[in-house]
């Protein structure tokens, strides 16, 4: 008897590591993800020829007209793609993003203060808690809308790493939280009132006077995220870093990554002063946006809109959180003896970006040929419509939306884009079926946050595949999907679940919010 039982979940673990296993030699033959990038512009390209004498029925929302696949490989398309190319290159979202944040995040790296501040926590925290606060923090960090995939996410690999633990996990770990539960949060973030603009956008198609509270999932996204770190938590520890441990040595360059040596005195004295000049800076943010006249706030007087500087200065202010402290404690430490040093700091991390800008090069001009084909709004709206003609109970429909949105959310990774193409479909059909906006939009948060994680498509997602170069040459896109899969499909089924049972028990979602429509 007590044989069968060891063996039963050995043979269950075997089965899924060669699954994985599989999964990773698949995904790694690929091209690479910048020609694989190129392939996808190729096929955007031929099917939008294909498909562009078309007719469809199907009406687009955004225009009430039918819809219509425009052919980039007509003449007039072809020599704008040419004239828009370095434009699209250069406006990439996440480009931008991802640089300006690495010059502050490269010097606090390159003077030691990152290694040092890493040190001091891991001796202050406990080793059998340290997957459940890196997880907590890339929740917690959705708070300044992208600045956690460049941020939270290398830092951890790097954590886990200067504990003695498999990096990659670390990097797993983070990502679930800041990707795989990108809907969830204890704070109110500026995706909130976007996605409520959106579902009330929706919601007026059939009500023109219905209006959405931001906070109308905040009850539910709250709970979510202790639903999100506990599963990540457990998956990270039992399934993940396990098998990482066997089949994914660390062969990167290690030189460079913290060790767990302890501070010396100079060192904490410095540690100190970094920390006192990042509150510094804090405190003068904080000071200047509390006043309801502060230049950080809106025009309605909001500091969470994403029309609020504040929101819009969150890179900015990463870039000096980060540069502040960096120089302070480089200049106390010995470190650092010039600004010169502070310059061959950013110049390092620039270097250390030359791969991911090769890449997202590519990737921006698929994903603008992809958008301006009108080949995903056609996916998605064929999606919902076959959805609503099958009739199905209203549980089943809500569980449909989240597998439909999981679905769209491969090929069209911006949130706001998803959500502005399907609220004024799905939102409006769910209206007619009794279900409110407000538990349509908790359903579309769920399956938009946990396919994240295995789209490569995603536009963060080239750069997580160099973070964990970083540490195992080998990695690829099949590396990263490999290990995201089991998140992927746990979130999944466990968040629908849980909306289920959240909806069954009668809890509230949030403020103002309602389970159907009208409410009563």
């Amino acid at each position: 008897m007590t044989e069968n039982t060891e063996t039963s979940p050995s043979a269950s673990r075997r089965w899924l590591d060669r699954a994985l296993d599989w999964i990773e030699r698949a995904g790694n033959r690929l091209p690479d993800p910048a020609i694989l990038f190129f392939i996808f512009l190729l096929l955007t390209w031929g099917f939008s020829a294909f498909l562009a004498g078309v007719e469809f029925d199907i009406i687009d929302p955004r225009t009430g007209q039918p819809i219509v696949i425009n052919n980039l490989l007509a003449g007039r398309e072809i020599t704008g793609f040419m004239a828009q190319m370095v434009q699209v290159f250069v406006s990439f979202p996440p480009l931008g993003v991802v640089l300006v944040a690495m010059l502050g995040i490269g010097v606090a790296e390159h003077t030691g203060f990152i290694n040092a501040a890493l040190r001091a926590m891991l001796s202050l925290t406990s080793r059998k808690l340290l997957t459940p606060m890196v997880i907590l923090v890339g929740i917690v960090s959705h708070s300044a809308v992208d600045a956690g995939y460049v941020l939270v996410i290398p830092i951890g690999g790097v954590i886990f790493y200067a504990a003695g633990r498999h990096p990659l996990a670390g990097i797993a770990a983070a990502f679930a939280g800041v990707s795989g539960g990108f809907s969830a949060n204890f704070v109110p973030s500026a995706l909130d009132p976007l996605l409520a603009g959106l579902t009330a956008a929706g919601a007026q198609v059939l009500d023109p006077g219905h209006q959405v509270n931001p906070l109308n999932n905040y009850f539910f996204t709250t709970l979510s995220s202790i639903l999100i770190v506990g599963l990540g938590w457990f998956l990270t520890e039992r399934v993940v870093e396990p098998r990482l441990n066997a089949s994914t040595p660390v062969d990167g360059d290690t030189e460079d990554l913290p060790t767990m040596d302890p501070l010396t005195d100079r060192e904490r004295r410095a540690l100190r002063l970094a920390l006192v000049s990042m509150v510094v800076v804090l405190v003068i943010v904080l000071v200047t946006a509390v006043p309801g006249d502060s230049p950080w706030r809106d025009e309605e007087g909001g500091l969470a809109g994403f029309g609020a500087p504040l929101m819009r200065s969150i890179v900015p202010l990463i870039f000096l959180l980060f540069l502040t402290p960096g120089i302070v404690y480089g200049y106390a430490s010995g470190n650092v003896r010039s600004h010169r040093d502070i310059i061959a700091g950013m110049t390092k991390s620039m270097n250390e970006m030359g791969y991911y800008m090769v890449m997202a090069f590519f990737a921006a001009q698929f994903i603008h040929a992809f958008a301006e084909s009108n080949l995903g709004a056609l996916i998605a709206l064929e999606g919902a419509n076959w959805l609503k003609s099958l009739g199905l109970w209203s549980s089943f429909t809500l569980v449909g939306i989240i597998l439909v949105t999981g679905t769209v959310n491969l090929l069209v990774g911006s949130a706001s884009a998803k959500w502005a193409l399907l609220a004024p479909i799905l939102v409006p059909m769910l209206m007619s079926l009794g279900i409110s906006p407000d538990l349509t939009q908790a359903a579309y948060r769920i399956g938009d946050s946990t396919t994240n994680i295995i789209t490569p498509l995603m536009p963060y997602f080239p750069l997580i595949v160099v973070f964990c170069q970083r540490y195992f040459r080998g990695a690829g896109i099949g590396t990263l999907v490999a290990m995201m899969l089991p998140y992927s499909v746990v979130l999944l089924l466990a968040w629908t679940l849980f909306l289920l049972a959240y909806w069954a028990i009668g809890l509230p979602l949030g403020i103002q919010a309602s389970y159907v429509y009208p409410p009563g």
